[in-house]
């Protein structure tokens, strides 16, 4: 099922008095603009006059391009949840069942959250933070949900979890999240976690520092230990340094349930991270030490690549979206900040799929300058 298929299935806000252009046109439109670069409703109306020839061939009966008063009232109107839902649909089905690392994170957009006439401050939602459920392997985002200050993604995540297919999978969430109903609703839907312990668990952080630093020295291949202990260590050498990551994991069962079961469902392991990187030009060396509580047992290499394998939600979808989409400089509010996000998300999925050499700015601008190259990304997925 297409996308657009899929659009219709949309409740559509608008009176029908003043339908003049379907959902599906709208939502096309819009989508392939943001493809090739627009960032306003007036650039997505510009884009979509300069292109009317490309639209017609999709859109047989289109008779001229709506207006950006009309893209923006009607991503104003469109409820948030229905548009979202649609989109987990089409996950679902270009994906199938995913059961790889799944990271979860929030990011605040700045533009929408800054005061202005029509978001004035402290108004309900003054601060727009949406948090994302990031497929690692396939590079997709399976899912968001909007919440109004950093500090609500705790409950919020629980929520975003429950309306993913998440089962085999490993989840992955910085330490805001570290919560006992997170960990419970992780066991409950099939999944696995890694969860990262900093100051919001400050007893426990520290129970966990002393009781993995005690092992510095210790040699965990002897018999004693091997059944409690696994290390896995990575070194790289890249723009003038040595980085050693060393990941020391710790599961002596029936001891650490008793000691963290209460707090942490399904808890097995607990884990630290060391990373020393060496300059080679001036010979500096720093040490970072990480902490982490996970559902899984003692398989040092799948936790240590897991934990790594996070911060690709923010080098290939955050990162992604403040520099090449620009997400931060928007004045949306409302709705159509939170509808407009999801479809930089989507474009952004349709332009990774070309496999082709280029930045995402670069194949943004291809896209708008060359329609062959445009039909290319989006015959590339059901669309």
């Amino acid at each position: 099922m297409s996308l657009i298929s899929l659009c219709k299935q949309l409740e559509d806000p608008r009176i029908d008095r003043k339908k003049e252009h379907s959902l599906e046109v709208i939502v096309y439109i819009a989508l392939c603009a943001v493809i090739c670069g627009s960032e306003s409703w007036n650039e997505i109306e510009r884009f979509g006059i300069c292109k009317f020839d490309f639209f017609k061939r999709r859109f047989p009966d289109l008779v001229k391009i709506p207006n950006h008063d009309t893209f923006n009232r009607f991503f104003s109107l469109l409820k948030p949840g229905y548009f979202e839902l649609v989109f987990r649909d089409w996950v679902s089905e270009l994906c199938g069942k995913y059961e790889g690392v799944v990271a979860i994170d929030g990011k605040m957009l700045r533009g929408a959250s800054k005061c202005s006439k029509d978001n004035p401050f402290g108004k309900k939602g003054f601060k727009l933070h949406m948090v994302s459920a990031w497929a690692v392997s396939n590079g997709i985002s399976m899912g968001q949900v909007k919440v109004d200050d950093k500090s609500n993604e705790i409950t919020a995540i629980p929520s975003l979890i429950k309306s993913l297919d998440l089962q085999d999978c490993i989840v992955t969430i910085d330490a805001i999240a570290c919560q006992t109903d997170i960990a419970e609703v992780i066991i409950e839907n099939n999944a696995d976690y890694i969860l990262a312990l900093k100051a919001n668990q400050k007893n426990r952080l520290m129970d966990v520092e002393r009781w993995l630093d005690e092992m510095d020295g210790v040699d965990i291949d002897r018999p004693v230990y091997r059944s409690h202990y696994g290390k896995y260590v990575t070194e790289e050498v890249s723009h003038g340094r040595i980085e050693t990551r060393e990941c020391l994991v710790y599961s002596p069962g029936k001891i650490m349930e008793s000691m963290l079961k209460d707090k942490f469902e399904g808890v097995k392991s607990i884990v630290r991270i060391s990373t020393e990187r060496l300059e080679v030009a001036t010979k500096k060396l720093s040490v970072e030490k990480r902490y982490y509580i996970t559902s899984l047992g003692l398989k040092p290499k799948e936790i240590s690549e897991a934990i790594r394998s996070h911060w690709d939600i923010e080098n290939r979808l955050h990162w992604q979206l403040d520099v090449s989409f620009r997400e931060d400089a928007g004045r949306k509010v409302g709705n159509a900040a939170q509808n407009f996000s999801l479809i930089n998300k989507i474009a952004l999925y349709i332009i990774k799929q070309d496999e082709t050499k280029g930045s995402v700015a670069a194949k943004r601008k291809n896209a708008g300058w060359n329609d062959e190259y445009l039909f290319k990304l989006l015959n590339k997925i059901k669309i």
